[in-house]
């Protein structure tokens, strides 16, 4: 009775946190449009209904199709070369779920315990599922952290700038100290096991830990630092085709996404400087990685409005940041979340 009393209480918590969470970014997400209206479009809005017209619509819907396949092909492959197979129906779902909880949860953590949750619950090991989803994240990470750095030391619209200036090569240097944590994670995962063992006995001396918790999560945390270790390099060893997939589809994944403001500009009558709209999305999407906020709402919209005031006019600078946003993030996030309530729901009924 007692274990199931916890069990609902641990249930009511998660969905409390969950609402708490999306309340957050839906206000953030109001914020931070207000400031883009307020301080970069000089308090200008209207629609403009070329967004609408037949032509652009399918342009969208095949940049989406690319963009959302493409996300779910780059963990498939990653899977794959790990030596598991999933349908990609089911791989298409997790796109979603994931779309949602990283978006709702700070600095995405939760995206990456839904994909793991999921992957699991579909019959893929723990330390397989962890290091899938971490190696398809830092894919990511680098080829954004790699180009970051280029961008904000050769844009023209950023020339003179705060973001071209001092601020360039400091963030060059973190790009490269963050990199090389990761290189060790992958490649010498044994070094962080020291400083693991180190912050939990601090944590235990600290009474923040009990000594029988102390000694559980130590084991865990080396059994599965350990499993991580040696699934990413099953993953290097895995078949050269699958690696290359998950690569090229990473790279198009992050092409696609970075495409839709270049798409609406183009589609409001405006010459589209390509390069350069990749480029600010490559530095924008850098700064979401840090944002404290869910989902990077309020900071992503107005770092976007800042970097594309000069290009777009006030009034249709609001009704871009919306369409993009609406495009990779929220979309997701809608069809997510219904992902997500059918999947519980079928668990829910296969247990009774």
């Amino acid at each position: 009775m007692t274990q199931s009393t916890d069990s609902g209480y641990q249930k009511r918590t998660s969905w409390q946190r969950l609402t708490a969470f999306t309340l957050l970014f839906l206000a953030m997400t109001a914020a931070g449009l207000y400031a883009v209206y307020d301080k970069f479009a000089g308090r200008s809005f209207s629609f403009d209904d070329r967004l609408l017209s037949p032509s652009v619509l399918a342009s969208v819907l095949a940049l989406l199709t690319i963009y959302f396949l493409a996300d779910g092909l780059r963990l498939h492959f990653t899977l794959r070369a790990l030596g598991h197979r999933l349908p990609l129906v089911q791989m298409m779902r997790l796109v979603f779920i994931n779309l949602f909880f990283s978006n709702v949860t700070p600095m995405a953590t939760g995206g990456g315990f839904a994909q793991i949750w999921y992957l699991t619950s579909h019959g893929v090991p723990l330390a397989r599922a962890t290091a899938a989803t971490t190696i398809r994240t830092l894919l990511a990470v680098a080829f954004i952290f790699s180009l970051t750095p280029v961008f904000l030391l050769t844009l023209d619209a950023l020339d003179g700038s705060l973001w071209s200036s001092g601020i360039g090569m400091a963030l060059a240097v973190f790009v490269g100290l963050y990199l090389g944590f990761f290189t060790i994670l992958l490649l010498k995962t044994r070094w962080l096991i020291l400083p693991l063992d180190a912050l939990l006995s601090v944590l235990q001396k600290t009474h923040l830990l009990t000594e029988q918790r102390h000694r559980h999560w130590q084991f865990r945390l080396r059994r599965e630092a350990l499993r991580f270790s040696r699934c990413f390099r099953e993953y290097l060893q895995g078949r050269p085709r699958d690696i290359l997939l998950s690569v090229l589809f990473t790279a198009l994944f992050l092409l696609s996404l970075f495409s839709f403001p270049a798409l609406l500009i183009h589609s409001l009558g405006y010459s589209v400087d390509y390069l350069t709209t990749v480029g600010l999305l490559v530095i924008t999407t850098f700064i979401m990685y840090f944002s404290p906020t869910p989902g990077a709402s309020g900071i992503s919209e107005g770092v976007f409005g800042s970097f594309f005031q000069a290009t777009l006019s006030g009034n249709h600078l609001v009704l871009v940041t919306i369409a993009w946003r609406f495009l990779t993030i929220y979309l997701g996030m809608i069809i997510g979340l219904l992902v997500m309530q059918r999947e519980l729901i079928k668990r829910h009924r296969s247990r009774t």
